[in-house]
């Protein structure tokens, strides 16, 4: 990740199969276009489940059908295919979704959105697994990526190690759960209440957060 500067950073902090990622996603793009020009935004991969080619256990089935059940009735026009249910093997593991992600990156920063989105409508209304490599690689040629270039930035030490230093940012951010807001400035770090229908609490936070930036400047300059 690059260093801080004196400019003002938003951190999106998430994973591509969060599904209160998925449900945040008409109001981050919201947010994010009526961000003052002066902040500057880096999304950041918080890893939320670890490798494994374990099924997942019925229980943790139940529990995350029940999180995407809240989601309709929490955020309503959020679409959630459960057949994925019935049609996958679902397993507890997000990471090789996270280092698509920078996979895509490595192509320019461009493609860094579009490839969290295909996972996302992949996983969440199109019942793919983006758990499974092919299921990723099928998307990077979906959206256009250099698929050979993909696949093995995919499979590289470089990859993952980006995200174990992207997991270690966010948990020195003390960010618990994704999705996460950020506002760092030369105090440190400020976290940015979430609102899954509205950005203009967002918005305010975030001017209040700079507010006092600009005043502690000033405070220092006098």
């Amino acid at each position: 990740m690059k260093p801080f500067s004196d400019k003002p950073v938003l951190y999106y902090v998430h994973d591509p199969m969060c599904s209160w990622c998925w449900a945040m996603a008409p109001v981050l793009g919201q947010l994010l276009r009526r961000l003052p020009p002066e902040i500057e935004v880096r999304r950041l991969l918080g890893g939320l489940a670890p490798d494994t080619n374990e099924p997942m256990p019925e229980e943790l089935r139940e529990m995350v059908q029940s999180s995407w059940r809240r989601i309709q009735q929490h955020v309503p026009n959020t679409k959630l295919n459960f057949a994925f249910w019935t049609e996958c093997i679902p397993r507890r593991a997000t990471y090789a979704a996270c280092r698509a992600v920078i996979a895509a990156r490595s192509q320019g920063g461009t493609w860094e959105a579009p490839m969290n989105t295909a996972i996302q409508r992949a996983y969440y209304t199109q019942a793919r697994n983006p758990s499974d490599e092919a299921t990723l690689i099928a998307l990077a040629g979906e959206i256009g990526l250099e698929v050979a270039q993909f696949r093995e930035a995919l499979q590289s030490e470089s990859v993952q190690q980006e995200l174990e230093a992207e997991i270690a940012l966010a948990r020195e951010m003390d960010v618990e759960s994704f999705p996460a807001l950020v506002f760092q400035d030369a105090r440190g770090y400020r976290p940015i209440p979430i609102d899954y229908r509205d950005p203009e609490p967002m918005l305010q936070a975030i001017a209040t957060a700079m507010r006092k930036a600009e005043a502690q400047a000033g405070a220092r300059a006098t």
